[in-house]
């Protein structure tokens, strides 16, 4: 494992690098997300979108797009869980972009990682489905045809299970990939031959974040499917 910045914290080995870098993100969401809603203000400037580059517009931005995205995978109702979907893309997304700092490795590049966010993701749209559908949801489970639902109850049990691993698996592998070819032209160059792979680095760890949060609004479209 190559050095890391928060291994110059008291008591942070190798193996607690993802969880320093883990809280360093937070932290810095928090910070960001603090300044955003101090910017908000109050009454009508709180509604009116800002005009200008800031914080607060960019989550802004996030949430706004993330709504519309919601309403048009899960229907009408995907809307109130907007504020959800931004929250998992803004947190993955930041955890992400940690690694395009020199020195430093993404939280996201760990599996212990970004497994605990696929069985967030599947507590939650399991939750939604029981609250949304009440004992109806178990109909998921069992399939279209009665005489077949012990065979789909099995199917439908294992794909469910498997739906954390393959979320952490998939957002593990792609950003250790990303942060090795990273490292392999920061090694050669700091500068020049680099900055492409810096665009890149961008543009997966985007992508990544969005990947996940899609897949999750999915889940939940699937959870309350009863509504349509």
């Amino acid at each position: 494992m190559h050095f890391n910045w928060t291994q110059l914290i008291p008591g942070v080995g190798h193996d607690y690098v993802h969880v320093a870098t883990l809280i360093v993100a937070s932290g810095l969401i928090i910070l960001m997300g603090t300044v955003a809603r101090a910017s908000l203000g109050n009454g009508e400037t709180a509604v009116i979108p800002t005009g200008k580059f800031s914080v607060r517009g960019l989550f802004e931005v996030f949430t706004e797009y993330i709504g519309g995205l919601s309403e048009q995978v899960i229907g009408h109702h995907g809307r109130k869980f907007a504020p959800y979907f931004a929250a998992i893309f803004t947190y993955i997304l930041f955890n992400n972009l940690v690694g395009i700092v020199p020195g430093m490795t993404p939280a996201t590049e760990n599996f212990n990682t970004t497994f605990a966010f696929g069985v967030f993701s599947f507590l939650a749209y399991n939750i939604v489905g029981i609250k949304e559908g009440g004992i109806g949801y178990l109909k998921h489970f069992l399939g279209p045809v009665i005489w077949l639902a012990p065979l789909m109850l099995i199917i439908e049990l294992i794909s469910h299970v498997l739906r954390p691993l393959t979320l952490g698996l998939r957002l593990a592998n792609v950003m250790t990939g990303d942060h090795a070819v990273l490292s392999v032209f920061l090694n050669l160059s700091p500068v020049g031959p680099a900055i492409p792979f810096y665009a890149l680095g961008l543009l997966v760890c985007t992508i990544q974040a969005f990947v996940f949060t899609l897949l999750s609004m999915v889940y939940i479209a699937l959870a309350t499917a009863h509504d349509h």
